[in-house]
């Protein structure tokens, strides 16, 4: 399987990738991204042994784009760190069924976890076992039907940007998990991982990576000017 790299070092391995692949092992026993990466990296360097890849943060099985993984558990600490102080920037792009009332927000809610499903439910005020989510979103092009939304994460919750725009009544298109009719001819669920960037935990360079979404039919739905923007909008935090 190709995954496209778009930066790698001594430190830190960055790769598209591809929706319906697992970030890691998971139940179904599917090809994982943690897995194959380590396979390619033992192959290409040809190292003798177990390779160590760690897995900086997670993207949903459906969910496409650009994510960071560590090559060494140095950087992996460093990381883990910069994702707990909120300085490891995230944004992404979707498309929701519907427009949001607001055209540019800031959504805070509390979000629990129910692992035997595997769904969350979202909150508007503290709740036992909930955590905080907080992300911030602008429309970026609108057909009535559908929005192009922009999203940046301030927290990184499970299913956070799913249940939270399917909370103020716009799911994701094609997630019928979160309650988004079905769409013809859409499989996937239309997030994409767009940007992450971050402090280069050896150097203390700013990093930026960026991807531009692909694959799902939906993403033809608007224009390349459109989809440049909506992916660039939040990459500077407010």
């Amino acid at each position: 399987m190709s995954i496209p790299v778009l930066f790698e070092d001594n430190h830190l391995l960055v790769v598209v990738k591809p929706p319906g692949i697992p970030s890691q092992e998971d139940e179904t026993g599917d090809p994982d991204m943690l897995t194959l990466l380590k396979q390619d990296l033992k192959e290409r360097y040809n190292k003798p042994g177990n390779v160590f890849l760690g897995l900086v943060h997670r993207l949903d099985r459906p969910v496409g784009g650009a994510m960071l993984f560590a090559k060494t558990s140095k950087a992996a600490s460093r990381l883990s760190e910069s994702i707990r102080s909120r300085s490891f920037g995230k944004t992404y792009v979707c498309i929701v069924q519907g427009t949001p009332s607001e055209q540019q927000a800031t959504l805070k809610h509390y979000i629990r976890k129910d692992t035997k499903r595997n769904q969350v439910t979202v909150y508007n005020q503290p709740a036992e076992d909930a955590k905080e989510a907080i992300l911030s979103y602008q429309v970026a092009a609108s057909s009535g039907k559908h929005a192009l939304v922009a999203i940046r994460l301030h927290t990184g919750r499970p299913h956070q940007i799913r249940a939270q725009m399917s909370h103020i009544g716009c799911p994701l298109v094609g997630d019928l998990k979160y309650g988004a009719a079905k769409t013809a001819g859409i499989s996937d669920i239309a997030l994409w991982s767009t940007s992450i960037s971050v402090e280069h935990p050896v150097t203390k360079e700013e990093l930026l990576f960026t991807s531009s979404p692909s694959g799902s039919a939906c993403w033809d739905w608007w224009s390349t000017d459109q989809l440049v923007r909506a992916s660039t909008l939040l990459i500077t935090p407010e």
